[in-house]
């Protein structure tokens, strides 16, 4: 079964505007295609551009019918489409599977399908029931949702600063002001939380998926505790990006999932909610246990453990490992963080 899409890239000449640029025809906006843009932002869901075209022409073009803000890292120029299509995940940290592609021509949709047989592509004619299709909807739009783009937004300014900064990593953290929230999860995050155990799989300790429901009960048993992140800087919100779920025994606390957003990913703040668990375990006197499932996508996660200290104790049932937490104090926050709770 398809996952839901995250992004949708689209040509623009006959696709977004009715009209060839080049060829000096007198562009018009498709209104069907302007309203899915803006309803797919609306939902959470990318936007962004593989044409051929030139690239100045192109963008003042987009600029002047107001639609450049809603395009992420859009490649115009004269690459393939199945290439752009490729830059544009990269850009956007996103799976080739997460990607759905509009154009009008069948040879650039069968040239994208042959090379990039995850993306999913559509006919320019059909836009018109985009909206409809389950991939493009997903089950919750929350606030989070609404401001996903303006977060892409700023995280592109961040790593332009980034790029032009001449200190090391740990400096350029420095000049961040990161501020790192964790809070006991509430109803009124349950459905970022489980958008985010479906969205995130690079940093998912073991790939285990819950729903609303699922959470909810978490929520109000006293014996579990589900924590969420938070995380923002200077140059805006990075929004909820972590979640951890344990299991509270009286020795021992099972850390049944943890979990942090791709986007943080070099921000050097993977073991601040982990740590966090781990002091609150010490604090009850229990021992703290981790699950992980080992995929194909998810070492990270393995290795952000490792840098805390677990080491395996055993073999759980089918591919869950064991992972024991040391009974050393805990690492403190990096210096370049401040830490909330």
């Amino acid at each position: 079964m398809r996952g839901k899409v995250k992004c949708v890239i689209w040509d623009l000449d006959n696709t977004v505007w009715d009209g060839v640029l080049l060829e000096g025809d007198e562009l018009v906006p498709r209104p069907v295609v302007v309203e899915t843009i803006k309803a797919l932002d609306e939902r959470g869901v990318l936007n962004s551009v593989a044409s051929r075209n030139d690239p100045e022409v192109a963008m003042a073009r987009l600029e002047r019918f107001g639609l450049a803000e809603y395009f992420l890292h859009p490649q115009i120029g004269w690459n393939s489409k199945s290439l752009s299509i490729k830059k544009v995940a990269e850009a956007l940290n996103l799976g080739v599977d997460a990607m759905a592609f509009v154009d009008d021509q069948p040879f650039e949709r069968e040239e994208v399908g042959f090379v990039c047989p995850e993306v999913l592509c559509v006919d320019a004619a059909d836009v018109a029931g985009i909206l409809d299709r389950e991939e493009f909807t997903p089950k919750f739009i929350t606030d989070e949702s609404k401001l996903r783009r303006e977060m892409y937004r700023s995280a592109i300014e961040r790593t332009a600063v980034e790029e032009s900064f001449t200190g090391n990593n740990e400096d350029f953290l420095a000049t961040l002001g990161m501020v790192f929230t964790i809070s006991e999860a509430g109803e009124e995050d349950l459905q970022r939380a489980e958008e985010l155990t479906v969205r995130t799989n690079q940093l998912n300790s073991t790939g285990v998926t819950y729903s609303y429901s699922e959470l909810a009960e978490f929520v109000s048993s006293p014996d579990h505790l589900l924590l969420t992140a938070r995380l923002e800087d200077r140059y805006g919100s990075y929004g909820q990006i972590g979640l951890a779920l344990a299991e509270r025994g009286t020795d021992v606390w099972q850390l049944k999932l943890l979990l942090m957003s791709c986007r943080v990913m070099s921000r050097g703040v993977g073991t601040v909610l982990l740590n966090h668990v781990m002091r609150l375990a010490q604090e009850a006197g229990a021992r703290l246990e981790a699950e992980f499932v080992p995929t194909d996508r998810n070492r990270v996660m393995y290795v952000t453990y490792r840098f805390a200290g677990f080491t395996e104790i055993r073999r759980g049932e089918g591919d869950v490992v064991v992972l024991g937490a040391p009974e050393t104090p805990v690492q403190e926050p990096p210096a370049y963080l401040t830490v909330k709770v």
